[in-house]
């Protein structure tokens, strides 16, 4: 190949349209706007939404809910979850994270008592239900609660 044959790859030099530059262009004279009325002017498009001046559906719909600002969402692992770490492991939100349990952003970690657990394990949280704790005790293991979550 010589540099005298070197072209741009078909397709990647267009050049766009140049509308209302005279009617041999195909789009001359009303530039493909048609004649007159509110699309043919300029700054005539309206948003999404517009119903001609009418009050739009989404004004005129009650608002409705509430969002709390200050709601804690925590990240929820059952008892029976916890079976794959080995005895004597310290399971912390951030070894659950690590292993995949624990997918998202959350306030906090939740245990719940759902399932058994067969190991002692020393399991920190910022919250557990009764059940739960009762199951890590009755394994040999220790409930520690996170404070300043």
């Amino acid at each position: 190949m010589k540099i005298h044959e070197l072209k741009p790859a078909p397709g990647s030099r267009t050049k766009g349209v140049r509308a209302g530059r005279g009617l041999g262009s195909g789009l001359g004279k009303t530039a493909g706007r048609g004649h007159k009325g509110q699309k043919a002017r300029a700054g005539g498009a309206k948003g999404r939404g517009f119903e001609g001046g009418q009050m739009p559906l989404q004004r005129r719909l009650p608002k409705r809910g509430f969002r709390n600002i200050f709601k804690i969402v925590y990240a929820e692992i059952n008892v029976s979850d916890l079976n794959r770490f080995d005895e004597g492991t310290t399971v912390t939100p951030e070894l659950l994270r690590q292993v995949r349990l624990i997918k998202g952003v959350y306030d906090g970690v939740k245990v719940l008592g759902n399932g058994d657990l067969e190991k002692p394990l020393t399991v920190r949280a910022d919250k557990f239900s009764a059940g739960a704790v009762k199951k890590i005790e009755a394994a040999g293991g220790k409930a520690e609660v996170i404070t300043g979550a």
